[in-house]
């Protein structure tokens, strides 16, 4: 799965909710046995410095790792996933990037211009064209299940299917984008479904060829369904 993928991280309870977000970006994906296999941008060995917020800004200070290896995908992708990792807080709406507590203007060695703090809207070349943001990828849903993201789809339409444990599909149901064929729209939908205990499952999104109807622009996670 290309793209930008939300997924749940346990952390002790601390009131540092922003630090120990970035704590567990940085050391990684974890790895379920038998679903798709997560990957990072960031580079190992990159650690968190310092993390301050004020007025909405998150100043957000990397050690050198952080900007070494890979090109301007590579490193839009890691600036990205610290952004939407910080941004999923009310209390902060932009990031401004420090690295070795230098303020960063020009990042990476293909010289990715950071013109003053970064938002969400900054990196939406680089979600999928579907992109599910909540659940996240290993997190319950209770029934009927919410789910928001946004998406970039022909006709702002796309499919949502909830698959149980052993496989079989429990429900499909058409959902609508606030924009799409050439524009990314959100979208916010509740979609029912029926289990009689709880247990491991599969969200799909996924959109429709035009051409032949094949699925494509496919996103499935992992998610823990309970019975309503």
């Amino acid at each position: 799965m290309a793209g930008l993928v939300p997924t749940l991280r346990h952390v002790p309870s601390t009131t540092a909710v922003a630090r120990a977000a970035m704590g567990v970006l940085l050391g990684g994906p974890v790895q379920r046995p038998g679903v798709a296999t997560l990957t990072t941008a960031i580079p190992a060995g990159t650690s968190l410095l310092d993390l301050s917020v004020s007025g909405g800004t998150a100043t957000v200070n990397l050690s050198h790792e952080f900007e070494s290896d890979g090109g301007s995908t590579s490193a839009r992708r890691r600036l990205a996933q610290v952004v939407y990792t910080l941004t999923q807080f009310t209390s902060i709406r932009s990031v401004l990037f420090q690295v070795e507590g230098q303020t960063v203007t020009t990042f990476g060695s293909e010289g990715v211009v950071l013109d003053g703090p970064q938002a969400r809207a900054d990196f939406v070349d680089v979600l999928p064209a579907l992109f599910v943001d909540r659940p996240a990828f290993g997190a319950a849903i209770s029934d009927p299940a919410r789910i928001t993201g946004s998406a970039d789809v022909f006709e702002a339409t796309f499919l949502v299917a909830i698959i149980d444990g052993a496989g079989h599909q429990l429900v499909e149901q058409q959902a609508m984008a606030t924009c799409g064929s050439g524009c990314r729209g959100t979208f916010d939908i509740s979609v029912t479904y029926h289990v009689t205990k709880a247990q491991w499952g599969v969200l799909r999104a996924y959109d429709r060829s035009a051409k032949d109807g094949s699925p494509q622009a496919v996103r499935e996670y992992p998610v823990w369904l309970t019975p309503g």
